[in-house]
């Protein structure tokens, strides 16, 4: 078998077979396939696609090249939740301990930030003392105990992919269905997981920028996880703003934090109760997802949520005092306010440059390998809809680096704000669930 005779095949638009698919994924893994035979793959698929069948096999052998987790001796039934990436996306944060709260394990594997979007690990970081690297036991034994944990990827998880996705970030590859959903889900399978609930974000600070193209990739993704013998659903979300009040980290998991007591934004709660309803749904904790949201939404009122979080906080090495004094979480020593410039509604609020923003003042990074403030952010003080008077405040930045010129951050956030004299109407933050 040779690797040319595969990319001709596929760049002619036929079918290959799950030998093909898995001596193409084996050679990209350990590193026999040279980087310009998997560019010139994944330019192929991205011009003539694949077929269901492909795609399984491709994802499954995606996910065999690496370690695989073995959650068997978790003693309650697990569930996973990813999110295809937003801005102000704190939804782990809260989800994972109210999950846990009312019965489900949540066993999960998160990333750092890189761009416009966040990282739950970096956020996650900003706790003093928390530890997100735990070994396979510790892990294991924490879900059993506490019912939660969060940890950062293992690097060994996957590995064709981790290869394969760098070369399609720098040969203009990224945008294919059939490749984002095989990324997705090779990595979760591979975590061990077979219950997940995925959220598809749609809209300006999303990947997916429409809402035809998050449909296609969620129920592409639901196939996947139903094909490999799994459940899933695919939440639809809103991305057009920043979820919540705060972007950031600190401040992020300040706001998580509220969530969790039941004092948080419309939007965060909503989602968060939605997601974690189908993730009890999944797992057999609850029959409905309306009887699910009702004992979620009283777990947010009655302390069993953050007690939750301050168990996972403490079982990672964190320190717990953090649910109740938030005081404790890095603090800026810099801050900046926005001022409207002209009187009415906000009309837009653009994720993306929001998220940007947040970025040049050290919240985010643009390479891997780039340090992060973790005091730096953004706190919304107008939002989509909200009525603002000439000269009131729009924003807060707030930053710690001594380098850092709040200038750029200042011009990208007042483009971000647009403004008309009549209100924009309600949006819903769920959009559509595929199951």
């Amino acid at each position: 078998m040779r690797t040319v005779d595969i990319i001709r095949k596929k760049r002619d638009g036929l079918s290959l077979s799950p030998e093909e698919i898995r001596f193409f994924i084996q050679g990209v893994a350990d590193g026999s396939i040279p980087d310009y035979q998997i560019s010139a793959f994944t330019m192929a698929v991205f011009f003539q696609n694949m077929t269901e069948e492909e795609l399984f096999h491709f994802t499954m052998a995606m996910a065999e090249t690496g370690d695989r987790l073995d959650l068997s001796r978790i003693t309650r039934v697990t569930a996973d939740k990813h999110s295809t990436g937003g801005v102000g996306d704190k939804v782990s944060l809260v989800l994972g301990p109210l999950v846990a709260s009312a019965g489900t394990a949540v066993s999960k594997m998160s990333g750092r930030g890189l761009g416009h979007t966040g990282g739950t690990i970096d956020k996650l970081e900003s706790i003093p003392g928390f530890v997100c690297e735990l070994d396979q036991e510790a892990f294991i034994r924490q879900i059993n105990e506490v019912g939660v944990a969060i940890i950062s990827q293992s690097g060994n998880l996957a590995p064709a992919d981790k290869r394969m996705y760098a070369i399609r970030d720098v040969t203009a590859t990224v945008e294919n269905t059939a490749l984002i959903a095989a990324s997705v889900v090779s990595k979760k399978l591979a975590a061990g997981n077979k219950n997940i609930v995925f959220d598809v974000k749609v809209g300006r600070g999303a990947f997916m920028k429409t809402e035809p193209r998050a449909l296609d990739l969620a129920r592409t993704m639901v196939d996947i996880v139903r094909r490999a013998g799994g459940q899933s659903v695919a939440v639809i979300s809103r991305m057009d703003q920043p979820l919540g009040m705060e972007v950031g980290n600190a401040n992020e998991v300040a706001e998580a934090i509220a969530t969790l007591k039941g004092e948080g934004p419309k939007d965060l709660t909503g989602l968060t109760l939605t997601l974690g309803a189908h993730m009890m749904v999944l797992t057999g904790s609850a029959p409905t997802v309306e009887e699910a949201r009702r004992v979620l939404k009283e777990n947010l009122h009655n302390g069993k949520a953050i007690r939750t979080f301050a168990r996972m906080i403490e079982a990672q090495h964190g320190d717990p005092r953090v649910t109740e004094d938030p005081g404790l979480l890095p603090s800026p020593r810099f801050r900046e306010t926005l001022l409207a410039e002209q009187s009415g509604f906000v009309h837009m609020l653009d994720a993306m440059k929001v998220g940007t923003a947040a970025g040049l003042l050290g919240a985010g990074r643009s390479r891997k390998e780039d340090p992060v403030d973790l005091s730096a952010g953004i706190h919304l003080i107008r939002r989509m809809g909200d009525r603002v008077e000439k000269g009131e405040p729009l924003c807060e930045l707030f930053w710690s680096g001594e380098s850092v010129d709040p200038g750029e951050a200042l011009e990208m956030l007042a483009s971000a704000y647009q403004m008309r004299e009549t209100h924009p109407g309600a949006r819903a933050i769920v959009l559509d669930v595929v199951q």
